[in-house]
């Protein structure tokens, strides 16, 4: 305990002598000009006031209503030279079920002719927050009375993002955007590593992507406005009943406290098998959150790409096919043996094909593309493995930011490999998400097939 008190007054001391001695905003950062670029800022708490239930976790048995630190929405509109514009939502969400993205970017449509291809939901993955109507369904033993809370909160919400999304529009100002990548190495694979003897382990084994990729908003005067930053790692640090941010929500709140009137937003990446070890106390969730706002600094401090006004946008869906769905028999034998969430999945199934309705065979999954200059970011839905962004960067640029948890959260992405060992990510997990079966192989070579024509198809646009 004593060890981990003075690696969180570490971090703090080394955040506070580097905003000491290389502050953001100094005078001989300011810039003449039109950026081109225009901003819009905004933020809400959205922690739940009363008790609900909480989000990521099957063993949880109660509701939550204690608070260990605010959860956030938070947007970041952008415009180019040609006045093309982009929202950034990022959400302390363990996931976006489908029908809550779909019901925010129809209202961003009709009311501020946002189509989905400017709309960038991101959710922050932390396993502390408020479970949404339609996400992980079966996992949780809710009564009515509880389903009926987590339905009211998830339509507040939603018109809540709908009425922060145009805010942000109305207030935006020139700007400056710079992009660059830093790298912290909390996260461990946890595929490969066994969380039980890590601390015995002389040696982790991958495949892992330790990038923070950033993006900084400047104003005219060369002050630091916003920062949006990710990385690819599980928000798993905690699994109590407090509400929290985690590891992600206190690195935001180090940066903020740095930069006064500074809007930090994080975006998850690629973490579908990257876990913070070790794991389940605050002093580690704090001290992760502090490395990684140190990563942050860093980055914000060095040289960074500027990038040119002008904003291209692609989003698709594309139909991934699942394997064949578990026959009625089958289904019977889950709902009569098994239990928990299990059985729940399985009599919910076993109900649809009795009453003559067919289970899913394929879903629409999200792809998203942004090009803010040269700066490629691309977007994934559910939850990606660490080889999707490996493999991106193989193909556009080490520099290049991916986010998963983007648009709908329906289900872990494996890789062909991890699809082909199975296990939790590969197979287990798509009843958690209530899905009938496993992703057919071909899933990873029909998401990079999407992305590289989406990318191709960027690349021919005349500016």
């Amino acid at each position: 305990m004593i060890v981990m008190k003075r690696a969180i007054i570490f971090f703090a001391g080394l955040l506070f002598v580097m905003v000491a001695l290389f502050p953001v905003d100094a005078a001989a950062w300011s810039l003449n000009g039109d950026p081109g670029w225009k901003a819009g800022i905004v933020r809400a708490r959205i922690t739940p006031k009363d008790s609900l239930w909480m989000g990521g976790y099957a063993f949880r048995k109660h509701q939550a209503k204690e608070k260990l630190s605010d959860l956030w929405a938070k947007v970041l509109a952008i415009e180019d030279k040609n006045g093309k514009q982009a929202v950034l939502i990022t959400i302390d969400l363990v996931g976006l079920p489908k029908t809550f993205s779909d019901c925010i970017r129809d209202s961003l449509l009709k009311k501020y002719n946002l189509s989905r291809d400017q709309i960038l939901l991101n959710a922050s993955h932390t396993h502390s927050g408020p479970v949404l109507q339609g996400n992980l369904a079966d996992i949780y033993p809710m009564d009515e009375v509880q389903c009926g809370k987590v339905d009211r909160y998830t339509r507040y919400l939603e018109n809540r993002i709908v009425t922060l999304v145009g805010k942000a529009l109305k207030s935006m100002k020139p700007v400056w955007l710079y992009s660059g990548n830093g790298v912290t190495r909390f996260q461990v694979n946890r595929r490969n590593n066994h969380e039980k003897t890590l601390t015995a382990q002389t040696e982790l084994k991958g495949p892992n992507d330790y990038a923070v990729p950033v993006l900084k908003v400047v104003d005219r005067r060369g002050k630091l406005k916003a920062v949006a930053f990710g990385y690819a790692c599980h928000g798993t640090v905690l699994n109590g009943y407090e509400w929290s941010g985690d590891y992600m929500g206190f690195a935001q709140t180090e940066l903020e406290k740095s930069h006064r009137g500074v809007t930090a937003l994080f975006f998850q990446g690629a973490g579908g098998d990257q876990n913070p070890l070790p794991r389940r106390s605050v002093p580690l969730a704090r001290q992760y959150g502090g490395e990684l706002a140190c990563a942050v600094e860093r980055v914000l401090r060095e040289k960074m790409k500027p990038l040119d006004p002008v904003l291209m946008t692609a989003y698709s869906e594309i139909e991934l096919p699942l394997e064949d769905p578990p026959s009625m028999e089958e289904l019977a034998v889950t709902a009569r043996d098994s239990s928990g969430y299990i059985q729940r999945w399985g009599q919910r199934l076993l109900n649809k094909t009795e009453n003559g309705e067919t289970l899913q065979t394929a879903y629409p999954y999200p792809l998203e593309v942004w090009k803010l200059g040269s700066q490629l970011i691309f977007a994934l839905g559910g939850e990606p493995t660490i080889e999707y962004a490996i493999r991106l960067k193989q193909l556009f640029g080490q520099d290049s930011f991916v986010m998963g948890y983007s648009n709908d959260v329906m289900a872990y992405i494996p890789s062909v490999t991890i699809l082909k060992e199975g296990g939790y990510e590969g197979y287990t997990s798509q009843i958690a998400f209530g899905l009938p079966s496993r992703w057919r192989l071909t899933i990873e070579e029909q998401i990079f097939q999407e992305i590289i024509k989406m990318v191709n198809a960027l690349n021919e646009i005349k500016n």
